[in-house]
């Protein structure tokens, strides 16, 4: 009896820890092992902003949809079955950096010097991490390596030179510069470098980049932004894609972010961080949020955004003339879009009358 009383004595104490000052804390409960998955999960991808597609030939355009249904749907089986947000959010985009129909990866648009230098970021928005990499030349898939820097590195963003000799002692895939041209971004280019004038046509038509943002059934977000850049770019330009808080972010507290436009006015108000801070002080919705930044901090024409909350709210909007854009979500929700009003509104909030933005 009195063995087992001193048992019991010790295991009270030692499932408790006593305070210097005499209060008495009791010990953090250890997790499951295997949490119960929630149903809800939802991911949005873009695919650039810029004109309406009516320029393109109809075969091109169904090709875009193509490639991002494709996305989509690899994106939506990761997520409904059980995988992370993480995960979704590197392969949707490995899927448009593949795909030449996109700035990003192969189809990546031409700098001043005929070359191409890629920039990618993706955060974790569970704990904060991220990574990034600017300027990179032989790197198949950025989103890849900039996942590396962060899971490998104590460091954010790695740029030009730094970031290849990061990628010599990984395992992603390298390639020749001459992979990532295509004739069409080839004369692109040409067009822009006989005719000054044209550069501003050129960017307004389609400014590229791709992204994704997810929320898994774990509740963790994520979001991730790929891009070659704007046509005929000076060398080491660098835009917002890996850019934290500009044109990409994460936090499991608010939303996960991918933008895609002028780059440069989304690093000047630091777009992707503007809207998820709204969301945190001023308690206001995700969409109000989005729809907010587009019309009061940027101009008609400047670009569009992607997001999704913690509950799986998605919004969607642009201020372009359209935007390759999909969104998808447990509820069964799968739709994709190039132009204005091709497929319904995306946020439970109606557009403002008169607004400058478009919804999905």
């Amino acid at each position: 009896m009195f063995k087992q009383l001193v048992r019991l004595v010790l295991l009270v104490i030692g499932c408790e820890l006593v305070a210097a000052d005499g209060l008495v804390m009791a010990a953090r409960p250890e997790a499951p092992e295997n949490p119960k998955l929630s149903e809800v999960f939802a991911l949005a991808i873009h695919g650039g902003a810029g004109a309406t597609p009516a320029y393109l030939p109809p075969k091109v355009q169904e090709d875009c949809r193509r490639a991002l249904r494709r996305a989509l749907a690899q994106g939506k089986q990761i997520l409904a079955s059980g995988g992370t947000s993480l995960d979704a959010v590197e392969q949707v985009i490995r899927i448009l950096e593949d795909d030449p129909h996109f700035n990003a990866g192969r189809g990546a648009v031409l700098n001043q010097l005929g070359g191409h230098e890629l920039d990618a970021a993706i955060m974790d928005g569970r704990s904060l991490a991220c990574g990034a990499v600017a300027s990179v030349r032989t790197v198949k898939n950025p989103i890849s390596l900039a996942r590396l820097v962060m899971t490998r590195t104590g460091h954010v963003l790695l740029a030009a030179s730094g970031a290849e000799r990061f990628a010599d002692t990984t395992s992603v895939q390298r390639v020749d510069q001459n992979y990532f041209r295509t004739a069409a971004k080839v004369q692109k280019w040409q067009r822009v470098r006989s005719n000054p004038q044209a550069r501003a046509k050129e960017l307004d038509r389609h400014m590229g980049t791709v992204g994704c943002v997810a929320l898994d059934r774990h509740g963790n977000l994520a979001a991730g932004t790929s891009t070659g850049g704007l046509t005929n770019k000076q060398f080491g330009r660098v835009g917002d894609s890996p850019l934290i808080g500009a044109g990409t972010y994460a936090d499991n507290a608010t939303c996960a972010i991918s933008c895609t436009g002028k780059g440069e006015e989304f690093i000047r108000r630091a777009v992707a961080k503007d809207i998820s801070a709204r969301m945190a002080y001023q308690r206001i919705s995700l969409d109000d949020a989005v729809r907010t930044v587009l019309e009061d901090e940027l101009q008609p024409g400047d670009g569009g955004i992607i997001a999704v909350d913690h509950q799986g709210q998605i919004s969607v909007r642009f201020n372009t003339a359209g935007m390759y854009r999909g969104a998808a979500d447990w509820r069964g929700r799968f739709e994709v879009g190039i132009g204005r009003s091709e497929i319904p509104i995306a946020s439970p909030a109606p557009l403002a009358t008169g607004s400058n933005c478009r919804s999905l």
